[in-house]
């Protein structure tokens, strides 16, 4: 039976998926993280490289504690562009790719901004965010990276995010669903990693982003599970098991 392993689409998570699609037995699907969700929660992967938030949101995940998509700082690849003052932001334009950075710009327009009763939906996204007519819209991914505005300015959710709890940002990181066969898979995405690293992969963001999660980064997440259920964007509750613990586990 084939490894299904979820990847998200954008030149970002490169680094974690190099030559995962080669590798016998292995099929990778390539996919929006919000829509890659869906498959994750039926079983349908064996692992994903998915939205962080998506940890906190349904229980039974086990979690790659070392390997994610992390800044400490400005990220560059999700930027929300404001028109007028951030306090005064009240409908805001999302695309429809990653889960987490939604949450994120939620978390900093009410708690940061103090942007309340926000109206948010989603958008297509486009390169000339100043023609659509929302006060803020937000691209993640090639798009985020890619688009210019004149009459907006342009804000990194890494950057402020740092500059707000001095914590590193985890934007997505491996979920394994209950039942996967974490002897087979683990390998892989460790070989998928080195061989990312191996081809200068990690390099394409300039720094922007980096691939290994430490303490920080984990304190990180931690801080943005706190945040997000503070405001019914994740499940208080669910706390994902680390791989680790449950290689001690079952070594005890």
């Amino acid at each position: 039976m084939s490894v299904r392993i979820g990847g998200v689409p954008y030149g970002v998570g490169a680094p974690l998926l190099t030559g995962l699609g080669n590798e016998p037995g292995v099929e990778l699907i390539e996919e929006v993280p919000s829509r890659m969700i869906k498959e994750l929660r039926g079983g349908r992967f064996d692992a994903a490289l998915v939205s962080s938030i998506e940890a906190f949101r349904w229980p039974g995940y086990r979690l790659l504690p070392d390997l994610g998509i992390c800044s400490r700082g400005p990220v560059r690849s999700v930027r929300a562009f404001l028109r007028g003052a951030p306090e005064d932001v009240r409908r805001v334009g999302l695309d429809s790719g990653s889960e987490t950075s939604v949450a994120l710009l939620k978390i900093l327009l009410e708690k940061r901004f103090g942007a309340k009763d926000c109206q948010f939906e989603r958008v297509t996204p486009t390169a000339k965010p100043d023609e659509l007519p929302h006060d803020l819209v937000m691209f993640i991914g090639d798009v985020g990276l890619a688009a210019t505005c004149e009459e907006r300015r342009a804000l990194d959710l890494g950057e402020l995010w740092q500059e707000w709890v001095g914590l590193p940002f985890v934007y997505a990181g491996w979920l394994l669903p209950p039942g996967a066969d974490i002897d087979r898979v683990l390998p892989l995405l460790r070989r998928a990693h080195a061989r990312g690293v191996a081809a200068g992969q990690d390099d394409r963001t300039g720094g922007a982003v980096h691939y290994e999660m430490g303490d920080l980064e984990r304190q990180g997440l931690a801080r943005f599970h706190l945040e997000a259920a503070s405001l019914d964007l994740a499940d208080s509750s669910i706390t994902p098991t680390f791989i680790t613990e449950v290689a001690r586990e079952m070594e005890s």
